[in-house]
C-alpha cells in the first residue's frame, strides 16, 4: 500500500484528490495539510510514502517545505502539483528535490500513475514540465555547466556512469536493468550510490547532471 500525504492551502483540491486517490486498491491517503509546515509535522505522524505539495500556500510554500523535507534522513518521494507551468518553478521544484512536478491539470489516471512511479523509486515529469527544463538548460551558456558536471561524473565507476546515463535518458528503474542485464534490486543499489556520490537529491539532478556533461 502506498501511503499519500496531500500538502494544498485549497480544501477542495485536497478533497477532489482525496476522492480520486481513495478509490485506488494500492493507495491510502493518510492525511492533509494546508500549507507547507503543517504538512512537515505531519510527515512525522503518518509516515507517507509519497507527498503531493502544492507550490504556493501561506506560512510556508511548496519549494520550501520539500527543501526541508529532503534534508531529512529517508524522505518520502514529494510530487509537486501546481497551476504554474513556469520555467523557474520547474527548475526550483527539481533544485528543491522534488521528484515530480505535475500540473493540476493533469489527467487523474496520470497523477496516479506518477504517485506509484515515485513510490517505486523513479523520477515523474510532466511532458510541459520536461520541455520547460530542456528549454532552459538548452537557454543557459553551457561551458561552465559541462565542466563542472564532467568533473563530477568522474568519480563513478564504469557501470554507475552507465546507469547514470540511462537515468539522464528517462529511463525507469526495470528499464535499466532490462537494458544493462542487472536485476532491478542492483539497479536501486546503483542509483542509491549516484544520489550520494553526486551529491543529488533525486533521479532529475542526476539527469540534469548528465545532459550538462553533454551525454544524453
Amino acid at each position: 500500500m502506498i501511503r499519500v500525504l496531500l500538502v494544498d492551502d485549497d480544501p477542495l483540491v485536497r478533497s477532489a484528490l482525496s476522492l480520486m486517490l481513495g478509490g485506488q486498491s494500492d493507495i491510502e491517503v493518510v492525511g492533509e495539510a494546508p500549507n507547507g509546515e503543517a504538512g512537515l509535522a505531519l510527515v512525522d505522524d503518518t509516515e507517507p510514502d509519497v507527498v503531493l505539495m502544492d507550490i504556493r500556500m501561506p506560512v510556508m510554500d511548496g519549494l520550501e517545505a520539500t527543501r526541508l523535507l529532503h534534508s531529512r534522513p529517508a524522505p518520502p518521494a514529494v510530487v509537486v502539483l501546481t497551476t504554474f507551468d513556469a520555467d523557474d518553478h520547474v527548475l526550483r521544484a527539481v533544485a528543491s528535490g522534488a521528484d515530480g512536478f505535475l500540473l493540476k491539470d493533469t489527467p487523474p489516471g496520470d497523477i496516479v500513475s506518477a504517485i506509484r512511479t515515485v513510490a517505486a523509486g523513479d523520477a515523474m515529469l510532466s511532458p510541459s514540465a520536461t520541455r520547460s527544463l530542456v528549454s532552459r538548460l538548452r537557454d543557459t551558456a553551457p561551458t561552465d555547466r559541462s565542466t563542472t558536471a564532467a568533473d563530477r561524473l568522474a568519480v563513478l565507476t564504469e557501470r554507475e556512469l552507465e546507469v547514470a546515463v540511462c537515468v539522464g535518458r528517462g529511463l525507469s528503474n526495470s528499464e535499466i536493468a532490462s537494458e544493462l542485464y542487472l536485476s532491478i534490486p542492483t539497479v536501486k543499489s546503483h542509483v542509491s550510490r549516484l544520489l550520494t556520490k553526486l551529491e543529488s537529491t533525486n533521479r532529475v539532478q542526476v539527469a540534469m547532471i548528465v545532459h550538462d556533461a553533454g551525454l544524453v
